[in-house]
């Protein structure tokens, strides 16, 4: 599953799935550029974890919610690496509420982050790759966007409006060697479900045949093998990476 001599950008990469998946990319031969909102501090810390493992980092400070932004994070990382092969849709924010109580803020920020930062940063880099003739998308998705979650209207809506993005998109660059597919973790171990009340984590494990919450790690290497020549004939497919919660 090498990825050695390819270039991949992976946004929101300092934290949880986004950090796991930038490491992974790396571990397998990858040089990995990576966005990050504001955490300068945390956005060194991974561009050193991934040099010590013998590729270049580029950690680029960006908001994927703003278009203009997005198109010069890519053009960025092609000028300092030299091509784009990989781009990992990942970066996204929660802002739960019951549809009664949800701001039109609160809406506003999460599709405009989630759904329409999957829009500017592939945007930006379909083109170079279908220049090249090859290139592989992947968007990170959520159980949420699957099944739908109670308090989530906004979140599930970005998420569901993913899958149906993966599929179209999918379909209009197979014929130029781009691939484009996505990935549902559903309860993994990150910083927000840490911070869960222990009843409710209870509760949801009761949802997962598995029985365990997963690991952002579980979900990094399901994306290093859909970036990767092993996957050369899958293109439009959303892989869930949740334990069996959603079937």
């Amino acid at each position: 599953m090498s990825l050695k001599g390819k270039v991949a950008i992976v946004t929101g990469g300092t934290r949880g799935i986004g950090r796991a998946i930038a490491l992974e990319l790396a571990r397998n031969g990858a040089d990995v550029a990576f966005s990050y909102a504001k955490n300068v501090e945390k956005a060194k810390e991974v561009e050193g974890e991934i040099k010590k493992l013998g590729v270049k980092a580029l950690a680029m400070q960006s908001d994927v919610a703003n278009f203009n932004q997005s198109k010069e994070m890519v053009n960025n990382a092609i000028k300092e690496l030299g091509r784009i092969d990989l781009l990992v849709n990942n970066a996204g924010i929660t802002r739960d509420k019951i549809l009664m109580m949800m701001s039109e803020e609160d809406w506003k920020a999460v599709i405009d982050t989630n759904l329409s930062g999957v829009f500017n940063c592939s945007k930006a880099a379909v083109v170079p790759m279908m220049k090249q003739r090859s290139g592989s998308i992947i968007n990170i998705t959520s159980v949420s966007g699957l099944v739908g979650m109670a308090g989530q209207t906004n979140y599930s809506s970005s998420k569901a409006g993913i899958i149906g993005f993966t599929k179209a998109l999918a379909k209009e660059v197979a014929r130029r060697g781009v691939r484009v597919n996505a990935v549902a973790p559903g309860f993994i171990e990150t910083e927000m479900v840490q911070a869960l009340d222990q009843k409710y984590i209870d509760e949801m494990l009761k949802l997962i045949p598995l029985g365990r919450v997963g690991k952002a790690e579980e979900v990094a290497r399901v994306v290093a093998f859909l970036a990767s020549d092993d996957a050369s004939y899958i293109t439009g497919h959303v892989i869930n990476v949740d334990g069996g919660m959603v079937m």
